[in-house]
């Protein structure tokens, strides 16, 4: 099926494309028993287990990394960076900060996007806290982390990712946005002068969005893989050889300290929410936590050193600690309250 098929037969590919994706979904799991099999290991075995969990992870997350990087492209099509800026324009109160996260949790941008983002935003005169929000809630509660944690730990602990995501996203830019710190952006970044953001876009036809998502899946999981097979090889490890009755004493729901260390240990990472999930997986299949879990993700995710020393380009660094302070005590309560309830 090259460019041409799809170019003048788009529905008929896509309809194609979605039967080929599902026909290789339903069969991993034989095919990894089968793999396991063939080699000389008893699959009962610590090893065989974690071989078990690799030989089918890697393949499953690939498999549904691409099928998601490959939609949200066609969907990203209609939200290009001035299109947001444009529908945040002129939004104020607690209502902008619901809608910035919101359109964070749609669109694909993430920590290295977080720059010229900034700067398009506060130029195009988007108030300083509802630029946060959409900030935090963009690589925190992506798409991709969404469908991964839907498909390999239940609806339920998605749904609570996506709520508890949000209300960081859209607190944590409401207290900013009334503490009003404009004063702590660059100096730069505060003299520079405003623009308009435009509106009008031109609209994409049907194979042009096909085009994206695959450009996308070329930029997403073409660059995203390597972390994935490590995040895939750690999970596996926790999976095989580390005891449950270990992982219970260390990230269990006795243990106050647990939340803090798990996000202490989560903000030096450099990982992206495909290459976490695995380890999340392991780690609540071994009796961890769902709270510190949580925390330990969202840390990873939404405070990441990387995306820290990239803001502090545009930020001064009294509103870095501000910022990291505030994410980080959202994300604190937020493992405190599921670890209580659950």
């Amino acid at each position: 099926m090259n460019r041409r098929f799809y170019y003048k037969y788009p529905r008929s590919f896509l309809v194609l494309l979605a039967s080929l994706w599902i026909i290789i979904y339903q069969i991993l799991a034989p095919l990894s028993e089968l793999l396991v099999t063939t080699l000389p290991i008893d699959r009962t075995t610590h090893l065989g287990t974690a071989l078990q969990f690799f030989f089918y992870d890697t393949p499953k997350i690939l498999l549904l990394l691409t099928g998601v990087v490959f939609v949200m492209g066609i969907v990203n099509s209609y939200f290009t960076p001035e299109y947001i800026r444009a529908l945040l324009v002129g939004q104020l109160g607690a209502g902008a900060n619901i809608m910035a996260a919101g359109l964070g949790v749609l669109t694909p941008f993430c920590s290295c996007s977080a720059v010229p983002l900034f700067i398009g935003f506060i130029q195009a005169g988007i108030p300083l806290g509802v630029t946060f929000s959409f900030l935090i809630a963009a690589p925190m509660v992506n798409e991709v982390a969404l469908v991964l944690l839907y498909e390999l730990s239940g609806g339920k602990i998605a749904v609570l990712y996506l709520s508890f995501g949000l209300v960081i996203a859209i607190t944590s830019g409401w207290i900013i946005g009334g503490l009003q710190l404009e004063g702590y952006l660059a100096d730069w970044v505060r003299n520079l002068p405003k623009t308009q953001a435009q509106q009008d876009f031109r609209p994409q036809n049907l194979p042009e969005r096909i085009e994206n998502g695959f450009t996308a899946i070329h930029d997403i999981v073409g660059k995203v893989w390597p972390y994935i097979l490590a995040g895939i090889s750690i999970g596996a490890i926790i999976h095989g050889y580390v005891p449950e009755s270990y992982m219970v004493s260390v990230m269990g729901t006795k243990n106050w300290w647990s939340v803090p260390l798990a996000i202490l240990i989560g903000i030096p990472l450099y990982a992206n929410a495909a290459s976490i999930i695995p380890i999340v997986q392991a780690l609540l299949a071994k009796g961890a936590a769902m709270g510190t879990v949580l925390a330990f993700m969202m840390s990873v995710i939404g405070l990441s050193l990387p995306e820290i020393i990239i803001l502090r380009k545009v930020l001064k660094f009294r509103l870095i600690l501000i910022f990291v302070a505030i994410v980080a005590i959202g994300i604190l309560l937020v493992g405190y309250s599921f670890n209580a309830i659950l």
